[in-house]
């Protein structure tokens, strides 16, 4: 391994860096920045320095699932992180381009496959700009030299619609909905269509957005009171929004809030808004 490949040996303070803590380590060996834009996101016309595409709408979906955004298995994601040069023994960072939208999902696609040195950039590209730190234009580079990442999957971090059924009414769980109000409510349309409005009864609603601020997470003792007030005694925090990318956000949010025993339902509403008897809707608060 030459030194572009070295282990970086400082692993991030914690699930969140700053812009400051990212510049001062920016072009270290072994420090790989990923970009998880999606949607109108995806593609930006300038990036972080060295940041190689996490591509959710692409590649790093499972091929062919018949929901958006389905991870991939280990064998795939193990193949996709290595042709972005990823290595065991990395730092990784994640951004996206609208802030703290999409970064999360990265962050926990590679804490779901043995990943743990990983951390989500705050405020994304919008407040590393603001901060008036460096970015490149033009398409990146070619293509990394290869990593040697090997995926390990770590259960019960992605949950299926059963677990998602079971845990509405088990009084030790709690599942949040970080789908818009309007959403939830069912007073908004879907944006993917054939998907019936509302939510999955006794699901709490926690809009992604409601655990930042001005594009910036909150301050982890304003994110305790928060999960406090909405699931006091509650051991098992589950997570869903329309295809498992949002829901990722809170569930950064419980993870700085120092709450455990969280997970993300991954076929969301795309999946539990299908028309199915098995699987109840409610409308309304």
């Amino acid at each position: 391994m030459d030194d572009a490949t070295a282990p970086y040996e400082e692993a991030p303070p914690g699930p969140l860096v700053g812009p400051d803590w990212l510049a001062a380590r920016l072009g270290r060996p072994g420090l790989r920045v990923f970009d998880a834009s999606v949607g109108a996101h995806r593609g930006a016309p300038v990036r972080i320095p060295g940041a190689r595409p996490f591509d959710l709408d692409g590649a790093l979906s499972a091929p062919g699932a018949p929901l958006p955004h389905t991870m991939p298995d280990a064998a795939r994601f193990t193949e996709e992180m290595r042709a972005l040069g990823l290595h065991d023994g990395d730092t990784a960072v994640v951004y996206d381009a609208a802030g703290l939208y999409s970064a999360a999902r990265g962050w926990w696609m590679l804490r779901a496959m043995g990943f743990d040195r990983v951390a989500v950039l705050d405020g994304g590209l919008p407040g590393w700009t603001a901060a008036g730190l460096p970015v490149e234009e033009g398409a990146p580079g070619g293509p990394p030299e290869r990593g040697d990442f090997t995926a390990v999957e770590r259960p019960g971090l992605f949950v299926d619609a059963d677990e998602v059924a079971a845990a509405l009414t088990d009084p030790a769980a709690a599942v949040f909905d970080a789908r818009s109000r309007e959403r939830f409510r069912g007073t908004a349309p879907e944006p993917r269509p054939g998907l019936r409005g509302g939510h999955m009864p006794g699901a709490v609603s926690l809009p992604f957005t409601e655990v930042q601020h001005e594009g910036r997470m909150r301050p982890a003792a304003e994110l305790r009171a928060l999960f406090d007030a909405l699931a006091p005694d509650r051991s098992r925090l589950l997570f869903s929004c329309g295809s498992g990318v949002t829901a990722c956000v809170p569930a950064l949010a419980a993870e700085l809030a120092g709450r455990g025993g969280t997970a993300v339902y991954d076929g969301s509403w795309s999946e539990w808004g299908l028309p199915s008897p098995d699987r109840p809707v409610a409308t309304g608060d």
